[in-house]
């Protein structure tokens, strides 16, 4: 047997088709309806007919869609999969390093198991959390994840609910937290059905992607609760230890309560109640630390914050990514100094409260006393890359050498360090950006759309299309390069950095304070001390001699021809050194 429930304030009657048969629904308070079935369960397929509409309607809640976001919802057991995780505590937060994936295109494969396979490469690498890029359910052959309709159903093509679940498992299995990318600023815009059942979407606002999620409007509490109840899935029935919120500057939500408050709050509750840390991660440009601060303290009633863990630091990436690349298109026009550098390694945000030339606005507040460990630091992830036109990674853009002195610095950094997919390796494929949307036209507006944005770098011919299977089979990762010459290399970099990192307490204290960085822009030199370790970055084209603490003991160089004197660090071009007293 099996009880069916949907929320449809907007219809006059409901009924659910399995098999041959229809079963009404009865209406229930707040727009609910319900029926049960006795000759349904695990497997069976359903949709709901709603008033004289002929057409088969997928339930929005649907935790599986075996034959895509437009047909038939098929009835999930979760307790029917056997764990074998009893006992998993996720690593703490603070203690992370993050690995960023696509489940299409980590391996030739694009499965859960195929991903699964690659797992004990990253625990062998050093990596504690595995952070996998949307897995909800999208129109089309291929894409991102972010145009997700169906956000309760695991992508079929990936594995179904199933395949997710052995995933998951087996990073438990392998020492690793397994962190999912949730989007619950807007849906896809092929595919989705909640209009027709309920007021999802609100006209009163919107989002670079079309119609705003309704959280404050008429019948916003179920809203809510359909996003919150979604998350709660994800950490209770696939076990995830965290979620990354996308982009939450694109919630509008002038409630009391702000939505990632409820969701901070409730998210909460479950890890009181299952005995084990669950995060959340959120992406936001707003550089507001009420995203991270705490919603209370034990001293303070209201905080004030809204109780994500954790942030996305995109100052600390731009100012980096700038400064070696050179590039000053869209918003890294902000960027490009050494000095935002620095300021980025003590302050989180360069832009705490100063104008923004790309904004033509002040932008942004100090984060004040919060940790480092409130923001996640890399030089690479899904977005930064895609947005290149080509899908350049950083050492094509900068070169290697470049490469290796960003790797060292997000390694070191204060912050919690992230990896993209690769970048370990210097992956030779690009990270394009792909998407099939079905609709003919739809699929043109975007490949125009994605050439005029990027006809300033270039040939427009030359800017792929993302429609094309073609971007998805360049991006997808060869592993046979991990063995070959200079990947091998630039893994064993990696590997040599996170040793470090892992082995020296310093390099975890979250404490901006204890953080002194100096720096020579004309030279092009940084120092950053995190006693008793200080470390070295010469990102010029000339040799340097810098000033060390006697009896300096070197711990890791990037290159052969560091020296460590006495008195001095002896740096060739483009080159890092890490010094213990």
């Amino acid at each position: 047997m099996h009880r069916f429930e949907v929320w449809a304030p907007r219809v006059h009657t409901i009924s659910v088709k399995v098999g041959d048969m229809h079963y009404p629904l009865e209406a229930r308070p707040h727009g609910w309806w319900q029926t049960e079935v006795v000759t349904a369960g695990h497997g069976t397929d359903y949709a709901f007919l709603l008033d004289e509409d002929a057409k088969l309607y997928p339930d929005p809640r649907s935790g599986w869609q075996p034959n895509g976001v437009h047909q038939a919802s098929r009835v999930v057991d979760y307790s029917l999969f056997e764990w074998k995780d009893e006992r998993w505590q996720p690593p703490a937060l603070s203690e992370a390093i993050i690995y960023e994936l696509h489940i299409g295109t980590f391996t030739q494969e694009g499965t859960f198991v195929a991903a699964a396979s690659k797992l004990p490469a990253l625990r062998e690498l050093g990596i504690t959390h595995v952070e996998v890029m949307p897995v909800n359910s999208f129109p089309g052959r291929w894409g991102w994840g972010y145009d997700g309709v169906a956000i309760y159903a695991p992508q079929e093509q990936y594995g179904g609910p199933d395949g997710l679940k052995l995933f998951v498992d087996a990073c438990h299995s392998n020492g690793l937290a397994a962190v999912l990318d949730v989007v619950y600023n807007h849906f896809g815009p092929v595919g989705n059905y909640t209009g027709q059942f309920g007021p999802y979407i609100t006209s009163e606002h919107h989002t670079p992607w079309g119609g705003a999620v309704n959280l404050e409007a008429a019948g916003s509490d179920e809203v809510r609760r359909f996003f919150c109840d979604n998350a709660l899935m994800w950490l209770r029935d696939y076990h995830f230890d965290g979620l990354r919120l996308d982009a939450v500057q694109a919630f509008v939500d002038r409630s009391a309560k702000h939505f990632i408050e409820q969701l901070a709050e409730e998210v909460g509750a479950l890890s009181h109640q299952l005995g084990r840390e669950l995060v959340l991660i959120a992406e936001s440009d707003l550089n507001d630390p009420r995203v991270v601060t705490s919603r209370a303290l034990p001293d303070d009633a209201c905080a004030g914050g809204y109780g994500m863990d954790a942030q996305w630091s995109d100052d600390f990436h731009h100012s980096l990514f700038a400064f070696l690349t050179g590039q000053r298109q869209r918003y890294y026009q902000d960027f490009g100094e050494l000095e935002q550098v620095a300021k980025a390694l003590t302050s989180a945000y360069v832009y705490d409260g100063i104008y923004s030339e790309h904004r033509d606005r002040c932008h942004g507040r100090s984060v004040q006393s919060l940790s480092a460990h409130r923001f996640l630091g890399y030089i690479q992830n899904h977005d930064q890359v895609g947005n290149q036109p080509h899908g350049e990674r950083l050492h094509v853009s900068a070169g290697i050498d470049k490469a290796k002195l960003a790797a060292a610095l997000v390694l070191t950094a204060p912050f919690i360090p992230m990896i993209f997919q690769g970048e370990e390796f210097a992956a030779s494929s690009p990270f394009l950006y792909f998407v099939d949307h079905e609709d003919p036209e739809l699929a043109r507006a975007v490949s125009l759309g994605r050439r005029r944005e990027h006809a300033h770098e270039g040939d427009w011919d030359s800017i792929p299309d993302p429609g094309m299977y073609e971007a998805v089979a360049s991006s997808t990762l060869n592993w046979r390069e991990r063995d070959e010459s200079p990947h091998r290399e630039m893994l064993l970099w990696y590997r040599d950095l996170i040793r470090l990192r892992r082995s020296h307490a310093r390099l975890r204290d979250g404490d901006f304070a204890s953080v002194r960085v100096r720096f020579d822009a004309n030279a092009n030199w940084l120092v950053m001390e995190r006693s008793p370790i200080h470390l070295y970055f010469n990102f010029g084209e000339g040799s340097l001699t810098l000033c060390a603490p006697p009896n300096a003991r070197l711990l890791l160089a990037s290159q052969s021809a560091v020296g460590c004197m006495p008195e001095n660090i002896q740096l060739p071009p483009r080159s890092f050194a890490a010094v213990t007293l």
